[in-house]
């Protein structure tokens, strides 16, 4: 497929703690100031982006007894205008709350719902550092990335 270049990709997530800095997120786990959890990079001359940031955490979601969602980063794509806004979240391969999470479920086809989760990726891990994960986000064709979850 064609790359989507120059184009804005918002970022979210919680902290590594599962908390989002947000007035509606309560539950008892550690709040950090310094952390924001959002971001907007733009798409280069082939359609690659990069950012840093910490491996969100687990955090419950109280739709029903011990409901926990996988770590996640949500991502944005913008086209044109704010009407051509694609959100999707993606996760990390291994995550054992994958199996039991609506959310990741509701994808009913189980090749889309993989397309999900990210690679790791040695090429972009820094030694002694960071470790490097690869989302592949695909707007069009038979490998597309599922949306609005």
């Amino acid at each position: 497929g064609r790359p989507v270049r120059n184009t804005l990709l918002e970022v979210w997530q919680c902290n590594a703690a599962g908390r989002y800095q947000h007035k509606r997120d309560v539950h008892d786990a550690p709040l950090d100031p310094n952390f924001r959890g959002q971001a907007q990079v733009v798409t280069d001359e082939h359609g690659r982006y990069r950012f840093k940031t910490i491996k969100p955490g687990a955090y419950p979601w109280r739709n029903h007894y011990n409901a926990w969602r996988p770590a996640h980063i949500h991502f944005s794509v913008f086209g044109e205008g704010f009407a051509q806004r694609l959100i999707t979240q993606m996760y990390f391969p291994g995550d054992p709350l994958l199996a039991v999470d609506p959310i990741f479920n509701c994808v009913p086809d189980e090749a889309a719902r993989y397309r999900l989760v990210s690679s790791f990726d040695w090429e972009t891990t820094e030694s002694e550092y960071a470790l490097g994960y690869r989302f592949d986000i695909v707007l069009r064709g038979r490998h597309e990335s599922p949306w609005e979850i």
